[in-house]
């Protein structure tokens, strides 16, 4: 099994190269996608978000409002670790489950967005960036996802520098380009990918960054 870290700044795509990667044969534990699974309606992730937030992060359903409860958390470092103290230990253990289910020849691709701010790098054999300019994020934050220009700014400066993310790299991604260009890289990166999951094993601080 080569279990690869994937990360990349809000809005620089990097949920695209994901789906790419999976059409090429990975295997996908989205991150993301498991921190909302472990504060649904009903979770103790959830029961444990409402002790230390209060009730005003619900929604009328019972779930949790997150636009609520990101514009209290992004503007403010202090809330913004309490929330993560919560999340992180969850997403954490669900992903151990996942990967642990997953055939041994597999490329693991794991989906981080705060793979730098945690320090997870050593976590996995090689660690992909996906890299766009501030200026790319911030136009698909606020034109894509329909985020206040204000709302977008303090996302991005809540994650790491762009510069840090890219001192963890292995493999970086350039996506402010277009479509078919970074679909031809995608499938570059997957053959290297495989061709490491066939090598004999090696740790995960060696080998040549491209």
């Amino acid at each position: 099994m080569l279990k690869v870290g994937l990360t990349g700044g809000i809005g620089a795509g990097k949920s695209e190269v994901s789906r790419l990667l999976v059409e090429c044969g990975a295997v996908l534990i989205d991150a993301d996608r498991i921190a909302r699974e472990v504060v649904a309606p009903g979770t103790p992730g959830l029961a444990a978000v409402v002790e230390a937030f209060g009730e005003e992060v619900l929604a009328p359903d019972g779930g949790l409002d997150r636009p609520r409860l990101g514009s209290i958390v992004f503007a403010d470092p202090e809330k913004l670790a309490v929330l993560n103290s919560i999340v992180h230990p969850l997403v954490g253990a669900r992903s151990g489950e996942l990967e642990a289910a997953a055939a041994e020849d597999a490329v693991v691709v794991h989906d981080v967005p705060l793979l730098t701010e945690n320090g997870l790098a050593p976590l996995y054999d090689l660690v992909i960036v996906v890299d766009a300019g501030p200026e790319t994020q911030l136009d698909r934050l606020v034109r894509l996802r329909g985020m206040t220009e204000e709302d977008a700014r303090a996302r991005m400066a809540a994650q790491a520098t762009r510069e840090k993310r890219l001192q963890i790299a292995d493999i970086v991604i350039d996506n402010d380009v277009p479509l078919p260009e970074l679909q031809g890289r995608v499938k570059e990166v997957w053959a290297e990918l495989v061709r490491r999951a066939h090598a004999p094993r090696r740790s995960s601080q060696e080998g040549s960054r491209e």
